[in-house]
């Protein structure tokens, strides 16, 4: 039964055998409304899910023998979003299947990592007791969870790095500008979620076009704070080893040097309640850096995952929301587990070189 397989298979796989007959759609869909059905009342990372919608998209598929390269494949789509945004319809006008709508954050608390359902809080898979991080809470814990490989998310501020980073998968923001901003401020980015890095590879070709040819060794300045920030030393530690991993492995190469940037906080904070336009804040110092390397490593997150009470004084977009700012698109990748939860490396990209991300990631 595809069941058995399903919660391995990527959305590049799902795509390749619906387009080669060796799967259908319609049993692709039939399978992740199972494991949906199964999992997602313990996790709660949908706040409604499109059943009857899906089966007959999936018939339809079928149907016209579609050869689509993402024909068949099952994506759940943020709430705040759902299929109006513009990588939504650029998705499915690829093959993709929206199964449901997944968790954002309620009201009730300043901090935004965590979502909400009419059933209670979406839950960390790794530890219940935890936040999953947000505010694209759901899309994280649906794709953590295996429930689709693919899942959509914006990032404001780190609201898809932040989740990406504690439930243990890849998240991409795109740069600013790739699909249109959903927020007057203009900080919000379009992005995915995926276990696969070749997921991501097809999410952007599917949303923004081909994929430039990157060579490797790319070069790459680390930070553990940004100048600023206070990052846990055991977070710190953990993404600094999945950097010297890739650099043992060739792909990457650091460059010594300091990514001194300013706080961003009261200028994102001024913009996203209308005032003054002031996001150009760090732009000439990361120019700077930008002509010496080709990314900026950080831990995607200074903290660890924290409980349902809050993160306390702490600010978890401290390493992230500066990119929103100036607009550099940014992914985050697992680091390895602390005490049995995930935490994260950040690589910071140049303007329009999300390849030099997918590359790294592929690797």
């Amino acid at each position: 039964m595809l069941d058995e397989v399903y919660p391995q298979l990527s959305a590049v796989a799902i795509g390749r055998g619906v387009a080669t007959g060796e799967l259908s759609a319609a049993e692709v869909i039939e399978a992740a409304l199972r494991r949906i059905a199964l999992v997602d009342d313990t996790v709660r990372a949908f706040r409604e899910v499109w059943a009857d919608e899906a089966r007959a998209t999936a018939r339809e598929i079928d149907r016209r023998r579609s050869s689509l390269p993402l024909a068949g494949v099952p994506v759940a789509l943020k709430g705040t979003e759902g299929t109006t945004s513009e990588q939504a319809q650029r998705l499915v006008a690829a093959g993709c299947v929206p199964v449901g709508l997944t968790s954002t954050p309620g009201p009730g608390t300043d901090w935004q990592t965590w979502g909400w359902t009419d059933r209670g809080p979406t839950l960390n898979p790794w530890d219940h007791e935890l936040v999953p991080g947000g505010s694209s809470a759901g899309s994280a814990v649906a794709v953590a969870t295996s429930m689709v490989p693919l899942a959509t998310g914006s990032d404001g501020a780190g609201s898809i790095r932040i989740p990406a980073a504690w439930c243990g998968v890849l998240g991409l923001k795109l740069g600013n500008g790739r699909v249109p901003a959903r927020d007057r401020a203009g900080l919000n980015a379009g992005g995915a979620f995926a276990r696969h890095p070749e997921d991501l590879t097809a999410y952007f070709e599917a949303v923004v076009g081909p994929v430039p040819v990157v060579g490797k060794p790319l070069r790459v300045m680390w930070s553990e704070d940004l100048g600023f920030a206070t990052t846990s030393p055991e977070v710190a530690a953990a993404a600094r080893d999945e950097l010297n991993r890739l650099v043992a492995k060739g792909v990457l190469e650091v460059v010594p040097g300091e990514v001194e940037l300013a706080d961003p906080a009261s200028v994102w904070t001024s913009l996203r309640e209308g005032g003054g336009d002031s996001r150009s804040l760090n732009d000439e110092r990361l120019r700077r850096i930008f002509e010496t390397v080709e990314l900026i490593a950080t831990p995607t997150t200074p903290n660890r995952a924290h409980g349902h009470d809050g993160p306390g004084e702490t600010y978890s977009v401290a390493l992230t929301w500066a990119f929103n700012l100036s607009g550099h698109p940014a992914i985050s990748m697992p680091a390895g587990l602390l005490d049995g939860v995930p935490t994260a490396l950040q690589l910071v990209a140049a303007h329009e070189n999300e390849a030099a991300l997918l590359m790294v990631v592929r690797n």
